[in-house]
């Protein structure tokens, strides 16, 4: 069942303009991190001060003008419990590859499949309002400036490319798949938390690895909502789901579920096999819905990437994504909604 979580409110404080950015870094699609689960969880926990200035954010728009914008949080919840586990060391793709490539219309432009969009600097995204995409942050800005590309960035729909005229015959045999095209919008505007700039991807800026995107016009296809993700042990067979545009298979959707090894408060650590590209994807797991009695799927957090871990000068990696925590929540519903009162549970 979905957990009820009390969520605390964020609001912008003050607005300020900054200089416009150079949009000269390059989109990097692995972070690269000296601190592992062991090291995060003896790091001591942030103080409120330090907690608003990670939930601070710059918004880029579309005309390359850029503003931070301050935050409040009021009624802080409860810090959550982080549970113990260990974490074995393997590679990205770990032993037999598990990774499932998506086929056909009828499965890539049904639900949840439809909800993965394809970012236009090679990461992916996943729909989570009729005209927002939930992302990672590193693909738009690598901690010290935007990526190039950023300042005209557009995500891409996957459809049907129809032949010759034709409205696109229905080809079930999945041997001939049906050949997919794109189709681009733009982006109106770009929320990034300061956690992430500041952080610069070290232990912290890991924490914050995600970011908002407002694209220019509604999409017209349904999305997923996101929601708190709850602790490992909760999740429906410790299991996650999600799916990315995978650079080692351009132009497929790949679909993929696995356990989730470990876990912090801000990341989950799993050993789901993924390449670059699949970065920024939503992860996503389906649960009872007692108040509407039925099952819903919510996004529970953000697909990182691949991280390299220093442990005591041996490299161990994981693949890691970032946990939407009540304050995350409150902060993207907020970006979403434009109104606190619509963001009241997770």
């Amino acid at each position: 069942t979905w957990p009820s979580y009390r969520v605390p409110v964020i609001l912008p404080q003050s607005t300020l303009n900054l200089d416009k950015p150079q949009f000269d870094a390059e989109a990097r699609l692995e972070v690269v991190s000296p601190c592992g689960p062991a090291c995060h969880k003896s790091s001591p926990l942030p103080t409120y001060e330090e907690v608003k200035n990670y939930l601070s954010y710059e918004t880029l728009y579309a005309n390359g003008s850029l503003t931070e914008t301050e935050v409040g949080i009021y009624i802080l919840s409860n810090s959550g419990d982080e549970s113990q586990g260990k974490s074995r060391t393997k590679r990205q793709i770990y032993g037999y590859d598990s990774r499932f490539s998506i086929f056909g219309k009828d499965f890539l432009l049904n639900y949840p499949f439809s909800t993965s969009v394809k970012l236009s600097t090679g990461c992916t995204g996943t729909l989570v309002a009729e005209k927002h995409v939930l992302t990672a942050a590193h693909c738009i800005h690598d901690g010290k400036s935007y990526v190039k590309g950023a300042q005209k960035l557009r995500v891409g729909f996957l459809k049907p490319k129809l032949k010759d005229g034709s409205k696109g015959a229905n080809i079930t045999n999945s041997a001939m798949p049906e050949k997919m095209k794109f189709q681009w919008i733009r982006v109106k505007r770009t929320h990034v938390p300061k956690g992430w700039i500041k952080g610069n991807a070290n232990d912290i800026g890991m924490d914050y690895d995600y970011a908002l995107l407002e694209l220019k016009k509604p999409h017209k296809r349904k999305f997923m909502k996101i929601g708190v993700s709850p602790p490992a042990r909760h999740l429906p067979g410790g299991r996650i789901h999600f799916s990315g545009y995978d650079n080692d298979r351009p132009g497929n959707l790949v679909y993929r579920f696995c356990d989730v090894k470990d876990e912090t408060y801000d990341l989950l650590y799993q050993q789901c096999d993924a390449q670059p590209g699949a970065s920024g994807s939503g992860v996503y797991v389906r649960m009872w819905k007692r108040q509407n009695h039925k099952w819903e799927r919510k996004i529970i957090g953000i697909f990182s990437g691949h991280q390299w871990v220093d442990m005591n000068g041996t490299p161990q990696d994981f693949n890691v994504a970032v946990r939407i925590t009540p304050l995350k929540y409150a902060q993207i519903c907020y970006w979403i909604k434009g109104n606190y009162l619509d963001c009241r549970e997770g």
